[in-house]
């Protein structure tokens, strides 16, 4: 049995949780750093895919590069090739920043989304398998 009764902080109107041991509120994930393994800042998310049907997460939208959003490319990571670690306060991905850089990305006004193949491509880039 999953214990979700100890939070970290409730709203004072209603009961908004935005933190238990099991669960968080996408609120809290977007922003968070991402690190590689060699302790490298190498973004922070930026948004997540949600997949309808099944209710998980499928991937974390990275944001990194430009100046003042001009020029920012999205990054999307299978969200299991993230790892979340409390002593570095983010997640920690296996993935270099040339790997990241190098990968299936997106600018604000594109939805690659819409081709059915494009998280096959962004799975393939980081040699990790598609379940969809």
């Amino acid at each position: 049995m999953i214990d979700d009764t100890s939070t970290s902080r409730v709203a004072a109107q209603d009961a908004d949780t935005d933190e238990t041991r099991r669960l968080i509120s996408s609120s809290k994930v977007e922003g968070t750093n991402v690190y590689n393994l060699e302790g490298e800042h190498v973004g922070s998310v930026n948004s997540f895919m949600v997949d309808k049907h099944s209710g998980k997460v499928s991937y974390a939208v990275m944001s990194f590069g430009g100046f003042l959003g001009i020029g920012e490319r999205y990054h999307p990571l299978p969200w299991g090739a993230l790892k979340y670690d409390t002593n570095a306060g983010g997640y920690i991905v296996n993935i270099t920043r040339e790997q990241l850089e190098g990968g299936p990305s997106f600018a604000r006004d594109e939805d690659p989304w819409t081709d059915p193949e494009y998280g096959r491509r962004v799975h393939s880039h980081y040699g990790l398998p598609y379940s969809m």
